[in-house]
């Protein structure tokens, strides 16, 4: 899995785009792109797109932002999209190991009603979304076995720290954001988990958001990209900057090994 693409929850008309995108894995959106009076349809549209999706044989793996717990929201977001098994949750704003616990029992439940195996629905959090949880980005190890993979998120934290921006002249993130990514991979690497990196929201800078890509793998290595509204052709350049990567580690792993007696 190298790329990871948003869709809105409440534009069904985007979904048959993104199941032919090239993307490896589909976010369905239910936070940030949906409007409050429209959460309810959102919810239904999603259920609606996991159940004929899931079912196919090649498909892109298919997890769904939920709002946060924070919101009082998660509750409704889980009871529409459980009964369809997602392949995952992704839950913004988390605030360390014990938000994944909360969720982890929240996502129990609802596989016991709806007949899903244990630990069906995976758990990939958002950790640096608040000024909180910078400071228990390493407690995510041993929370859960559904935990597949931290992300992190500067557009909610650089509100949250009152910032109007979060980047410099040169599209370089400011320090705040730099230490908040570092906290994830440090963080992920704790929990022996990957790294995913965080969207690339100028989504119309075709050659600024490959730069971004190259720059970002070369600082701090994270795994995989995330994709929001993409350009054309964006999908297959996270792709192919996520492949060099991996080439670059697997050619360092045989340099090791060649030099162990």
């Amino acid at each position: 899995m190298r790329s990871l693409l948003f869709v809105p929850a409440d534009s069904p008309k985007k979904f048959d785009k993104a199941m032919t995108s090239g993307a490896d894995a589909l976010i369905i959106d239910l936070e940030d792109s949906v409007a409050f009076d429209g959460k309810a349809k959102a919810r239904e549209s999603a259920a609606a797109f996991l159940k004929s999706a899931t079912p196919e044989a090649r498909r892109p793996y298919i997890m769904v932002r939920v709002n946060a717990l924070q919101t009082g929201l998660t509750d409704a977001d889980l009871d529409a999209i459980a009964p369809a098994r997602p392949d995952a949750v992704m839950l913004p704003k988390a605030e360390g190991g014990a938000s994944i616990m909360h969720a982890d029992a929240k996502l129990s439940v609802r596989e016991a009603i709806n007949g899903l195996p244990d630990g069906h629905i995976k758990i990939f959090p958002i950790a640096t979304e608040t000024a909180a949880s910078l400071f228990v980005a390493g407690t995510y190890a041993g929370s859960s076995a559904r935990l597949s993979a931290l992300t992190w998120g500067a557009e909610d934290l650089s509100a949250e720290l009152g910032a109007q921006t979060n980047r410099d002249a040169d599209g370089n993130f400011l320090d705040p954001y730099r230490l908040a990514r570092v906290l994830c991979l440090a963080g992920a690497a704790a929990a022996q988990v990957p790294a995913i990196d965080t969207v690339y929201v100028d989504f119309r800078n075709n050659d600024g958001f490959r730069f971004d890509q190259f720059r970002a793998s070369r600082r701090c290595h994270p795994d995989f990209l995330l994709g929001c509204h993409l350009p054309h052709g964006a999908v297959w350049a996270i792709s192919r900057a996520a492949s060099a990567k991996r080439r670059g580690v697997c050619r360092a792993a045989r340099i090791i090994r060649s030099q162990q007696p």
